[in-house]
C-alpha cells in the first residue's frame, strides 16, 4: 500500500488527463513512475559518453573544437572571428524587432533588477566581544556565464532571469553563449535581451562545447567562474562534468507544475495553466484537488483550450502521456500531495490561498490567487525563472543575486581573548593529534624565554 492509497483505478472516459482517486489508487507508484519517465539522467550513459568526449576536444583543441561542433550540431560555418557578436548585429537587432518588445523586456528588467536588488544579502555588522571580532564580508564573483538555448524558442526571458541576478550581484564579466542559427546569426529578441540585461559578450556557441569552453576557456572565449542556465541533456551534463573546475547553478530537468484547487477554482484558468507547462513537451502538469467536479470540468476546458493552442499536437500528447488530476479526499491531503512532489512550480487556487502557505514545505517558487499564472513568474514579476525541477526543492532554491556573492570571514583576536581560548583548543586539537595546532597559539602566549615544546602534556595552563 502506498502512502496516499490502496488498489490502483482510473478514470479515463474522454479525459485528456488521467484521473487518479487517492483512496483507490497507489499515488505514489504512479507518481513514482511518471519521474522516472521524465528524470533528467534516466539511461543517460550514451548522452554522457558523448558529452565527455565533446569536453575533452574543446579542452584540448579549444577553438578548433568549437568550429568543428558548430558545424556538426547547428550545421552553422563559423570561424573563431565570427564567434563574437558584433556592435553592429546587435545595433540592427533592435530594427528587427518592435517598438513594444523593447519596452517590455526594459520593463521586465526594471521588475526583476528591484526584486534581486531587495533580497541581496547586506552587508551585516561585525561580531565583537571580549577581545574577539568576527567579521562576514560578501564578494560578486569575478564572471559568469550565462547559458541561452536555441531551438524553436528564442527564450528572451531565460537571457534576463539569469544575467540580470549576476549583474545586480556586481559581476563585472558576464558572458552569454547561445546557439546560432544555420546562418550564423542569432534571434533579434535574444539579442536585444542580452543588452539590455547588461550582458557585456555574446558568443555564437550552443550546446556541450560552449559549457566546455566556459568552463576552460578556448583562444576566443574566457573561461568564467560560474555557469548558469538551461540546456538540453547534453548542456545539463556538462555543466555536472564541468563542476569544480566552474561553479553551476543547478541541474535543470523538464518543466513542471502542481497546482493545488478546491471547488471555487475557475476550471478554465486551471486548464491554462495545466497547458502552459505542457507545452514545453515534456512538461509535467499535475492538478491535486478534492472536488470531482473541478477534474471533470477542467478535462472539459482542456479538450476547448488545446484546439486554440499553435503546439496542439505536441501539448496534448504531452498532456495524455504525463499529466495526471489527483483527486484528493481533502485539502490537507493536497498539501501532503505538493509537499512529497516537491515541484519546480505551485498554484494554488482555492478560497483563501494564503491559509495554505505556511504548510508549504517544499515548492521553487509558489503562486497564489486565481490571477497569478506561472506565466508572471517566467515574464515579468522580478524572481528569476530558474528553479529546481524534479523534487530538488527539498533542498535547494531558485537562482537569485546570491547566487553569484561569494562569502568569506574575517576573524581577529587578541592576546586576551586567545588566552581564554587556549584551553579549549589544546584539547581538540590533542584529541586529533595535531599537537602542532596547539602550539601555534601556545608559542604566542609563552614568554620567550620559556618557549619548549615537550607535547600537549607538558603544555601551560592559562
Amino acid at each position: 500500500m502506498g502512502k496516499f492509497g490502496g488498489r490502483k483505478k482510473f478514470l479515463h472516459g474522454n479525459s485528456i488527463m488521467r484521473i487518479l482517486r487517492t483512496w483507490e489508487g497507489n499515488v505514489d507508484r504512479e507518481i513514482d513512475k511518471l519521474k522516472k519517465t521524465l528524470s533528467l539522467f534516466n539511461d543517460s550513459s550514451v548522452q554522457r559518453a558523448t558529452v565527455l568526449k565533446i569536453i575533452h576536444d574543446v579542452k584540448k583543441r579549444k577553438d578548433a573544437a568549437l568550429v568543428k561542433y558548430s558545424r556538426r550540431f547547428d550545421h552553422a560555418i563559423l570561424s573563431p572571428k565570427d564567434f563574437l557578436v558584433k556592435e553592429q548585429e546587435l545595433v540592427e537587432a533592435y530594427g528587427k524587432i518592435s517598438y513594444r518588445f523593447v519596452k517590455s523586456i526594459q520593463k521586465a528588467v526594471k521588475n526583476i533588477r528591484i526584486y534581486q536588488e531587495h533580497i541581496r544579502i547586506r552587508k551585516v555588522s561585525p561580531l565583537k566581544a571580549d577581545g574577539i571580532v568576527l567579521d562576514t564580508l560578501y564578494a560578486p564573483l569575478e564572471s559568469a556565464g550565462v547559458y541561452v538555448p536555441g531551438g524553436a524558442a528564442s527564450y528572451p526571458s531565460t537571457v534576463l532571469m539569469n544575467a540580470i541576478p549576476a549583474c545586480v550581484a556586481g559581476v563585472k564579466k558576464i558572458i552569454m553563449t547561445t546557439p546560432p542559427s544555420q546562418d550564423g546569426t542569432i534571434p533579434p529578441e535574444r539579442l536585444v535581451a542580452a543588452r539590455e540585461a547588461g550582458v557585456g559578450e555574446i558568443y555564437k556557441i550552443g550546446g556541450a562545447q560552449a559549457i566546455a569552453a566556459l568552463a576552460f576557456g578556448t583562444e576566443t572565449i574566457p573561461r568564467v567562474d560560474k555557469i548558469v542556465g538551461p540546456g538540453n541533456i547534453f548542456v545539463t551534463l556538462a555543466k555536472k562534468e564541468i563542476f569544480g573546475y566552474a561553479g553551476i547553478d543547478m541541474l535543470a530537468g523538464p518543466s513542471e507544475v502542481v497546482i493545488i484547487a478546491d471547488d471555487r477554482a475557475n476550471p478554465s484558468f486551471v486548464a491554462s495553466d495545466l497547458l502552459s507547462q505542457a507545452e514545453h513537451t515534456p512538461g509535467i502538469s499535475i492538478l491535486v484537488t478534492c472536488s470531482t467536479v473541478l477534474a471533470e470540468q477542467v478535462n472539459r476546458e482542456l479538450k476547448q483550450q488545446l484546439t486554440k493552442l499553435k503546439r496542439y499536437a505536441g501539448t496534448k500528447e504531452c498532456l495524455e502521456k504525463f499529466g495526471i488530476i489527483l483527486l484528493t479526499k481533502n485539502l490537507e491531503e493536497c498539501v501532503e500531495i505538493a509537499n512529497t512532489l516537491a515541484p519546480e512550480h505551485l498554484q494554488i487556487m482555492t478560497q483563501n490561498p494564503r491559509s495554505l502557505i505556511s504548510r508549504i514545505k517544499h515548492a521553487g517558487a509558489i503562486f497564489l490567487g486565481p490571477y497569478t499564472p506561472v506565466a508572471v513568474g517566467d515574464y515579468i514579476a522580478g524572481p528569476s525563472h530558474v528553479l529546481p525541477t524534479g523534487g530538488t526543492a527539498r533542498f535547494s532554491s531558485g537562482l537569485s543575486v546570491n547566487d553569484f556573492l561569494k562569502r568569506y570571514s574575517a576573524i581577529t583576536y587578541s592576546k586576551s581573548a586567545l588566552r581564554e581560548a587556549y584551553q579549549d583548543i589544546a584539547e581538540i586539537s590533542e584529541a586529533e593529534g595535531l599537537d602542532a595546532h596547539t602550539w601555534s597559539v601556545q608559542i604566542r602566549l609563552t614568554p620567550k624565554e620559556n618557549v619548549r615544546r615537550n607535547g600537549t602534556k607538558s603544555l601551560p595552563k592559562f
